[in-house]
C-alpha cells in the first residue's frame, strides 16, 4: 500500500486506483486544534475555542455554483454528497477528522463537473491561532490515505481553498489548490473559488 501524498500547493494527483480501476467514493477529513495560548493569560484561560467549518461547493461545466454541502445543508440535492455534521471546537489533539465530507463519485450527477473543498473559520480566528489543522482525502472503500494537506503558515487569514475534483475524459481529478482567503462562510470564498476553476 502507498504512502499518502503530501500535497503542495497547485500539485495535482489523479484519482484512478493504482490498478487501474476508478474511485467510487472520497472523504474530504478536516481536523485541528485550537493553538495554545501564550503568556499570563494562557494560564488563566486556556486554549480558545476555534469553529472551523468544511464545504463543498459544486460547479456546473460553465463554472456556475448549482449546490454546496456544508454544515446548514449536510446532504446535497442529489444525495451524492454528504457531511457528518458541524464540530464546533476542533478536536482534543487525537489527530481525527473533527468534521469530513464523503463524496459517492459514482452518484454525483452529470452536470456537476467540478466539487471544491474550503474551510473557513466561523469563529472568525486566523490559522496562526489554530494548530494541527489538516484536510486529507480518503479512499471511502478502502479506508486509505490518498492525500493530505496541511494548514501551516496561514498567518492573518481566516480560509483556505483547499482543493478540487473535478471531471477528466479518464476520470476524476484532485487538484490541491491551497490558496489562502479571508471569510467566514463559503459564500465569502466564492469569488476566490471562481479563479481555480
Amino acid at each position: 500500500m502507498s504512502t499518502p501524498v503530501n500535497l503542495s500547493k497547485g500539485q495535482q494527483i489523479s484519482l484512478s486506483k493504482a490498478d487501474g480501476g476508478a474511485l467510487t467514493a472520497v472523504r474530504m477529513g478536516l481536523g485541528w486544534q485550537a493553538a495554545p495560548r501564550k503568556g499570563f493569560l494562557a494560564k488563566l484561560t486556556g486554549s480558545r475555542e476555534i469553529d472551523l467549518d468544511a464545504s463543498a461547493v459544486l460547479f456546473s461545466a460553465e463554472g456556475q455554483p448549482v449546490d454546496v454541502v456544508f454544515f446548514q445543508h449536510l446532504v446535497s440535492d442529489d444525495g451524492s454528497i454528504r457531511h457528518t455534521g458541524d464540530n464546533l471546537v476542533g478536536g482534543a489533539g487525537q489527530g481525527g477528522d473533527d468534521e469530513a465530507i464523503l463524496v459517492d463519485l459514482a452518484r454525483v450527477p452529470g452536470h456537476v463537473h467540478q466539487i471544491v473543498f474550503t474551510v473557513n473559520s466561523f469563529t472568525g480566528q486566523t490559522f496562526a491561532e489554530v494548530a494541527n489543522a489538516f484536510c486529507r482525502l480518503i479512499d471511502e472503500t478502502t479506508g486509505h490515505e490518498l492525500a493530505r494537506y496541511t494548514l501551516t503558515g496561514g498567518g492573518s487569514h481566516t480560509a483556505q481553498i483547499m482543493a478540487k475534483v473535478h471531471r477528466t475524459p479518464s476520470g476524476w481529478q484532485l487538484k490541491a489548490i491551497g490558496e489562502p482567503a479571508s471569510g467566514r462562510t463559503f459564500q465569502d470564498l466564492l469569488p476566490t473559488v471562481a479563479q481555480h476553476l
